[in-house]
């Protein structure tokens, strides 16, 4: 039986981060070592034969074709093998496999259902839900905000965002102009206390709100006062804070 000869400009690669240029009306490729893509372009990591599995261009990594060095010199204006993969790897486009990208869904589903959780509660017991059961009411890809809202619309999840607790201070004469104004953003208030000089309260609010005390602030104290984030008030122990 005759012997299939493999042509010699393909070079076989597996397990590989492909990043991927056009440019000059062609297309070329590198072949990376997974995960150090990222660190080249961060600066972690500023070795090129660590980022490379191999330090050529390719026209098509996964069939093993090298780029040709007329088309290289075309496209780019010149031949110089380190300098065309330095501009590949900071201009190209990181190929992802259909694997690959299935378990970065998946981990970012996780992700983000880990920050949900941490961020609501059950409405009728103040607890936080175990981020297995946000994963499963959760069937859209969304941003964690996003997440909170569909599952507080399209789910049978009773869900609300967990409250925040905040300490705000203000002098006196800012504390009579802007005391109502404050509590209309409290859901429950822990303690209040009128000083001498001094007008402190510790309040839960909705983590919404917080940016509305924090512009009236701004806004009316020019930097009179201030405004603590003490924490989020669930608890895994489901003591109440409504």
């Amino acid at each position: 039986m005759p012997q299939i000869q493999q042509p010699s400009n393909q070079i076989k690669l597996t397990n590989v981060s492909i990043v991927r240029l056009k440019k000059g009306g062609k297309r070329f490729e590198i072949a990376c070592y997974k995960n150090k893509v990222q660190e080249w372009r961060t600066g972690v990591e500023t070795s090129l034969d660590d980022v490379l599995q191999i330090n050529n261009v390719f026209v098509n990594v996964s069939k093993g074709e090298v780029a040709k060095h007329g088309d290289l010199q075309k496209a780019f204006g010149k031949i110089e093998i380190s300098d065309i993969v330095k501009e590949i790897l900071k201009k190209g486009e990181v190929q992802v496999g259909e694997k690959e990208r299935d378990h970065d869904l998946v981990s970012l589903r996780k992700e983000i259902a880990t920050l949900v959780a941490e961020k609501c509660v059950d409405p009728s017991t103040q607890r936080p839900y175990p981020v297995g059961m946000i994963e499963k009411q959760w069937r859209r890809q969304a941003s964690v905000s996003e997440c909170i809202k569909l599952l507080q619309s399209d789910s049978n999840l009773p869900i609300q965002r967990a409250r925040m607790r905040i300490k705000l201070s203000l002098p006196i004469a800012d504390a009579e102009k802007l005391r109502e104004e404050v509590l209309k953003s409290a859901e429950k208030v822990e303690h209040d206390e009128t000083g001498q000089t001094e007008w402190g309260i510790t309040m839960l609010i909705d983590p919404g709100q917080f940016r509305v005390i924090n512009e009236l602030l701004q806004k009316e104290c020019k930097g009179r006062g201030r405004l603590e984030t003490l924490a989020f008030a669930a608890t895994a122990s489901g003591s109440s804070a409504s």
